[in-house]
């Protein structure tokens, strides 16, 4: 798949470049972001290069990754990253993301979540769209109530984080939340 730019009204959503390889480093040397997210730990320059370099250009060409970098419009500063693998075979994906330390609490996370779940509805073929966070990790699952996720459940040792198997919130979004068709209709149970 061809990259593409996303935009929002406050933000400019677009694969991840070279020139984004300090912004990324600087960004994952937070505390939060190494305890919450399964980036190594020391998060080192060559990490953040191979990331840029070779991880994110490697998903988009295969399909299955799409990583993004949400920048501003006007300053067009990192402030977050958000990204999306898909099943293979499938039509469900798994959406990740972090924000920078100096940017959280503004909304660019879930303004770029929802520009990320409409374009992979609407483009990529995507009809499910799931989200899984540590349990404790109460900002993630803010940002996914936020854009409309609905919490399923606890999955017993869902992550595996810093060799750790670890117990995980999951949700998941659907095009029919935002008001979008699919191609398979969805049929809930009754209670």
């Amino acid at each position: 798949m061809k990259p593409v730019i996303l935009t929002t009204e406050r933000l400019l959503l677009r694969p991840f470049e070279q020139a984004d390889t300090d912004a990324v480093l600087l960004a994952c040397q937070d505390p939060g972001i190494q305890r919450w997210t399964t980036i190594p730990s020391p998060y080192e320059r060559w990490h953040a290069e191979s990331f840029v370099g070779r991880q994110a250009p490697d998903g988009w060409r295969s399909g299955t990754v799409h990583s993004f970098a949400v920048l501003t419009r006007g300053g067009a500063e990192l402030v977050a990253a958000v990204s999306t693998v898909r099943r293979e075979q499938s039509d469900t994906a798994e959406i990740g993301f972090w924000a920078a330390a100096g940017y959280r609490g503004r909304g660019y996370v879930t303004e770029s979540v929802l520009a990320l779940a409409h374009w992979v509805f609407t483009t990529v073929g995507v009809e499910r769209l799931e989200w899984r966070a540590e349990v404790g990790n109460t900002a993630s699952r803010a940002v996914a109530e936020k854009a409309g996720f609905v919490l399923e459940g606890t999955q017993r040792s869902g992550i595996v984080n810093k060799g750790i198997r670890r117990d995980a919130w999951i949700g998941a979004l659907l095009p029919s939340d935002l008001g979008l068709p699919t191609e398979h209709p969805y049929l809930p149970a009754k209670p």
